[in-house]
């Protein structure tokens, strides 16, 4: 599984101005924080990247200062500086020691809103494969020739030729870096053409919100729309008895069995613009038949599992206490073990989450009782292929 994610945010972005002569264009204030910050968020929420390493440039000593040391929930943050501008290859090629022989690449000035692992797990074929964006209206892009998944050819912008966008997000195979001959390089300029003539460059096209923050226009638009636009409505699955069979307090990897079409549901939610959120009572801990950390460890697990397939879970809770609990310290009533809603509450004040269009899955009245006391809708799942029933339920997430 691919670990480490990699970020440009070297550039001078001159066409900005003034506003970027001190500051570094990805740490400008979009949306009123760090537009980096937002898309290291973004990032983060797949729960596969270990790191995420940051290709700084210019005004580079702020990204250092911003992100010493810093850690995002399992993600750790690693800044490359180069010292002198090597273009986009060039910035790879300085951090070579850092990088993994496979990562995902981005550019630090533009947001693409879609399922990073649908991307990921597509990659197995070619030394790049490209995330483009697709049904983009106008002349002020190039385009990039698309012979089902093999990149054939890049048509300059002003053409009058249709087809996708390139997306500025890519998933890399390091052995590339072999290809850079002479510094400065660009990897769209003087690397991917000839990937694309020996038949080594890949891509799939994915419709979702782009913005761009390059010019003064779409900084403004994006300062505008971004908060709103990453508001999104969720699905909170339950976990037992809804993504895997309940076998009665399941902690162990090879007692957990899958619903037939459960990953393939989480997937659907993925793609569908949603949030997707495990909330589920784990009274085993209280009674002491296994620990926390087992709990975590399964999750962790179930998470890897779903990525392969490019399904993820923005967030798991659990709740370890029962008011029978054996275990003194989780001998209690709590107000995040369902019925109550307290893990969906607890979830809604960290994620910018649409209640209006969310929904509860669940096997059991208990769950019908938190999506009611939370105040979201309510579905009871009671046995089946999961996808198909989720899928029933779903609308995109751009849709009223």
């Amino acid at each position: 599984m691919l670990r480490q994610a990699a970020i440009l945010v070297g550039g001078l972005g001159t066409r900005l101005g003034e506003r970027t002569k001190l500051v570094p264009k990805p740490m400008l204030d979009v949306g009123g924080r760090p537009f980096l910050d937002t898309l290291i968020d973004e990032l983060v929420r797949y729960g596969v990247f270990d790191e995420i390493l940051l290709l700084a440039g210019h005004k580079a000593e702020i990204v250092e200062t911003h992100y010493a040391a810093a850690v995002r929930g399992r993600t750790r943050i690693v800044v490359s500086r180069e010292t002198e501008p090597l273009g986009t290859g060039g910035a790879l090629l300085h951090a070579r020691d850092l990088l993994h022989d496979r990562f995902l690449l981005l550019n630090g000035d533009s947001l693409f809103d879609f399922n990073l692992l649908d991307l990921i797990a597509r990659a197995h074929d070619g030394r790049v494969h490209m995330a483009l964006r697709d049904g983009v209206v106008g002349d002020r892009y190039g385009r990039v020739v698309l012979d089902g998944d093999m990149v054939r050819d890049f048509i300059a912008p002003g053409a009058g030729a249709t087809g996708p966008v390139n997306a500025g997000i890519y998933v890399i195979d390091k052995s590339v870096l072999d290809d850079i001959a002479t510094l400065p390089a660009s990897l769209e300029q003087e690397i991917f053409p000839g990937l694309a003539k020996s038949g080594a460059l890949r891509g799939t096209a994915y419709r979702g919100y782009f913005i761009d923050i390059g010019i003064p226009d779409d900084f403004a638009r994006a300062d505008r729309e971004l908060r709103q636009q990453l508001r999104r409505p969720a699905v909170f699955f339950d976990r037992d008895g809804v993504l895997n069979h309940d076998s009665g307090y399941t902690f162990e990897t090879h007692r957990l069995e899958w619903i037939e079409g459960a990953r393939e549901a989480v997937k659907a939610v993925n793609d569908a613009g949603y949030f997707a959120f495990v909330i589920t009572n784990q009274s085993g801990v209280a009674r002491g038949y296994y620990e926390e950390h087992h709990v975590v460890t399964l999750h962790r697990w179930m998470a890897d599992q779903m990525a392969l397939i490019g399904a993820h879970i923005d967030a798991f809770e659990y709740c370890p206490d029962h008011p029978d609990g054996t275990v003194a310290r989780y001998c209690r009533t709590s107000d995040r073990r369902k019925p109550a809603p307290g893990m969906i509450t607890d979830l809604v004040r960290r994620f910018p989450v649409d209640m209006t269009r969310s929904m509860v899955i669940g096997d059991k009245e208990s769950d019908m009782e938190a999506a009611q006391a939370a105040g979201v809708a309510g579905h009871l799942f009671e046995g089946g292929n999961l996808e198909t029933f989720v899928k029933q339920r779903l609308s995109p997430a751009g849709e009223a």
